[in-house]
């Protein structure tokens, strides 16, 4: 992917909020040791049964994906055959540790026990009703939804971007209802280097390009470029207050994710977000949070936001509120917002259906119990320490909260990029994938144990001091790039 443009303000929210540079950061103390998640299921053996002939192979099964499958995405060279907790198997039997978590979808951990009953359970009752009837579940979901985060209504989707056009619409539609925005003038605010999905609705918001070029027109209105010309930085609270001086009046809504997840996971500077809420009060405006990514016990926190106690105007939620076992989202508002929807207005065929409602019940009743978020937020300090404390000099920092991190690669020390270190890590067994070229994602399941974050670190570690002397040709899966 191409690389946003990189903002002073980004690179000043980055050093605020994740202190010096790998090689300045000295480590530091270690950080009290986390028990076991006490519900986590216990993680599989080792030895997994080795492929039969009934199965196919990994390399057949790639076959099939690339000459059968849309070429949309850049798979890591592996197949996942099955998945528990935080390890997955290919169809080999060989094991690895799962570092990405289908991007915060499996925060619970793969096929997490209690989750995996909830579905098998309402499947075999009644899984679809669509909205045309009433079904047992939503109402009791909708409720649970509601007090579990504080807002009085819920309106069920399926798929993140999904909700984040939602949020979009409900936010025209009050901005016309409830502020007085002139007909076809409403405008949706969002920050350079967001990412909130890639239906139309939402490239239009987008500074990436491979998320806009060949695709246009694009939907007016919205996204991080004013009408005043400028573009709207994340993490710069006077490009924000200039943004919304001059064009408040016509502004329904800002669209923020509390940390940028696909830009590298840029941690905005501490104070940024009351900052913002307090303007969007200021000026009458919405102010949207997507906590798809970031959400759900991820960041150390219930939701990104609570790091500086903003409860925002609309909440949207998706990925890990099924433990990754089903396709839920979700956007969460007060009624004076949530009631400017009517009857007709929007809707899903699936969107709240039973199946989803018990599974979403399940995953979020695992994350209290389970006590995740504490665990992210100690075990997230604990890997950010010890692999600054590697010293390595092919990374340039290491950033992040909770268990959401990310490792900026210099691929200028050395010749080789993160795609070919990705590559070297899952051939000793961790799975993680860069994102704008020269930085790591690692963001494991939250049930990871302490022992086993370390293995984690371990593996980093001996990739990082063997990879800068290894020929291209000999890193194991250099063909697939």
């Amino acid at each position: 992917m191409t690389t946003s443009p990189k903002t002073t303000t980004k690179a000043a929210a980055t050093a605020a909020t994740n202190g010096k540079t790998a090689a300045a950061v000295a480590p530091v103390a270690a950080p009290k040791t986390v028990a076991p998640a006490p519900q986590a299921a216990p993680a599989p053996a080792p030895a997994a049964a080795k492929s039969t002939s009934a199965q196919i192979s990994s390399e057949e099964v790639m076959h099939l994906t690339e000459e059968y499958g849309a070429h949309n995405y850049h798979p890591l060279p592996v197949v996942f055959s099955k998945a528990q907790g935080i390890h997955v198997w290919d169809p080999e039997g060989k094991q690895y540790m799962d570092f990405l978590s289908a991007y915060s979808a499996t925060n619970q951990g793969h096929s997490h026990p209690k989750i995996v009953k909830a579905l098998v359970d309402q499947a075999s009752k009644c899984a679809l009703s669509s909205r045309a009837f009433y079904n047992e579940e939503f109402g009791k979901y909708a409720k649970y939804m509601s007090e579990y985060f504080g807002f009085d209504m819920v309106l069920p989707m399926n798929t993140g971007a999904e909700a984040v056009e939602t949020a979009i619409k409900l936010a025209r539609k009050w901005g016309y209802m409830k502020k007085g925005i002139a007909p076809n003038k409403a405008i949706v605010l969002s920050a350079e280097g967001n990412f909130h999905g890639r239906t139309m609705g939402i490239i239009s918001m987008s500074t990436d390009p491979d998320a806009r070029n060949g695709f246009g027109p694009y939907l007016p209105n919205v996204g991080p470029m004013c009408p005043s010309g400028h573009t709207l930085e994340y993490g710069n609270i006077d490009s924000m207050r200039r943004a919304l001086e001059l064009h408040g009046k016509n502004v329904a809504a800002v669209l923020l994710e509390p940390i940028q997840g696909e830009a590298g996971i840029f941690v905005p500077p501490e104070g940024y977000l009351k900052a913002v809420h307090e303007l969007c009060k200021k000026h009458n405006v919405l102010l949207i949070a997507d906590e798809i990514q970031t959400g759900l016990a991820r960041t150390g926190r219930l939701l990104a936001c609570d790091w500086e106690d903003v409860h925002p105007d609309i909440l949207i939620l998706g990925k890990a509120l099924s433990g990754g076992l089903y396709p839920v989202s979700a956007v969460l508002a007060n009624k004076d917002i949530m009631l400017c929807i009517r009857p007709g207005e929007h809707g899903s065929t699936y969107g709240g259906n039973p199946l989803a409602c018990a599974v979403a019940i399940a995953a979020l009743d695992v994350l209290k119990e389970e006590k995740l978020a504490e665990r992210a937020d100690k075990l997230g300090e604990r890997f950010r320490s010890k692999v600054r404390a590697l010293k390595s000099p092919l990374v340039t920092l290491v950033r992040g909260r909770g268990l959401l991190n990310a490792v900026v690669i210099d691929e200028s020390a050395s010749d080789k990029t993160a795609w070919q270190i990705c590559l070297l890590l899952k051939h000793y067994g961790l799975l993680a994938k860069p994102t704008h070229q020269n930085i790591i994602r690692f963001a494991p399941p939250l049930v990871i144990t302490e022992e086993e974050l370390d293995r984690g670190v371990a593996i980093i570690e001996k990739v990082l001091k063997e990879i800068p002397t290894m020929k291209a040709s000999d890193i194991p899966g250099h063909s697939h790039h």
